[in-house]
């Protein structure tokens, strides 16, 4: 057996008996049929830091994303995590994470520590090993596709519970509690670009911008959140960075996205509310952008 098989046998191990707290580090050893010592040798060779190591910082970095996913108190987060004490528990994720675990659940942020081997806690509650290949830019448009395929059967298929007078009735859009106007759509198009640049910076987005804002303001914004945003678009395809997790601190209570997911979640959302301006825009006698298809924009050379 290779080094790097026994590191992948460690690391299933490892994901299965997570919370068996009360297996000592020469019985997982035993399990795999080694001493600790050359167990110890031989993962360290592969992994950049020893077995018990790695665990403890899985464990952390688990203990991390439930303080920002539940309410679950510190103590028992900390139990879960296999620490005796509330106070053992908090020096060491202090010394992982700069600060204890009641100042970083009110002000969360990156949950993966710094680990050359690539193995991390992935939510919501498994382990595995890097990925032999990452996901890139054309596995994301891959996936919209894939999506995009399987919710329209899913919408054909739902369809078929409503009767032929149901299908055939006009489409009265009422999905928020205000009615929609070119000036609201138009203004969360550029305010979501500016709410995921907070999110990705751990600052707080201003909603109040949104409030009747002027076609001016708009322009204003978009100049700087537009290359903001594009900016950590390019740099996490760069670094095949898109199926990392990174926190949004702005819900309540804090989620845990990855990035390849969030570009899909506001380029779906973005093409809702676009279609609606641009047939608003139509139904007005503006002409010019059409339906705003990016097929021939995307094929031109830029």
């Amino acid at each position: 057996m290779t080094a790097p098989d026994l590191f992948a046998r460690f690391v299933d191990q490892l994901a299965d008996a997570l919370d068996e707290h009360d297996v000592d580090a020469e019985e997982r050893a035993r399990r795999l049929h080694f001493s600790r010592f050359h167990l110890d040798r031989l993962v360290s060779s592969v992994a950049g830091e020893p077995p018990e190591a790695l665990r403890r910082r899985v464990l952390l970095e688990r203990a991390a994303y439930r303080l920002v996913t539940t309410r679950a108190s510190i103590l028992d987060v900390a139990v879960e995590a296999g620490y005796a004490s509330h106070a053992a528990f908090t020096r060491a994720f202090a010394r992982a994470y700069g600060r204890p675990p009641a100042a970083w659940r009110r002000r969360p942020g990156q949950i993966r520590l710094d680990a050359v081997n690539g193995v991390h806690f992935h939510p919501p509650g498994s382990l595995r090993l890097p990925a032999r290949r990452s996901v890139t830019s054309m596995d994301l448009l891959t996936r919209m596709v894939e999506h995009h395929v399987w919710l329209t059967g899913e919408l054909v298929g739902h369809a078929e519970r409503l009767t032929d007078e149901q299908l055939d009735a006009p489409i009265v859009l009422d999905v928020d509690d205000d009615q929609q106007t070119v000036r609201s759509l138009l203004s969360r198009l550029v305010g979501q670009l500016g709410m995921w640049n907070a999110a990705l910076a751990d600052r707080e987005y201003d909603w109040s911008l949104e409030d009747h804002e002027s076609l001016a303001s708009m322009r204003t914004r978009l100049a700087e959140e537009g290359p903001t945003y594009l900016a950590h678009v390019r740099e996490v395809v760069e670094r095949d960075q898109l199926d990392q997790t990174f926190v949004d601190a702005l819900c309540e209570p804090a989620e845990v996205f990855t990035y390849g997911g969030m570009i899909a979640h506001v380029l779906t959302f973005a093409a809702h509310r676009r279609t609606l301006v641009a047939l608003a825009l139509d139904h007005h006698g503006v002409e010019g952008i059409g339906w705003g298809d990016p097929m021939r924009w995307v094929a031109e050379v830029r």
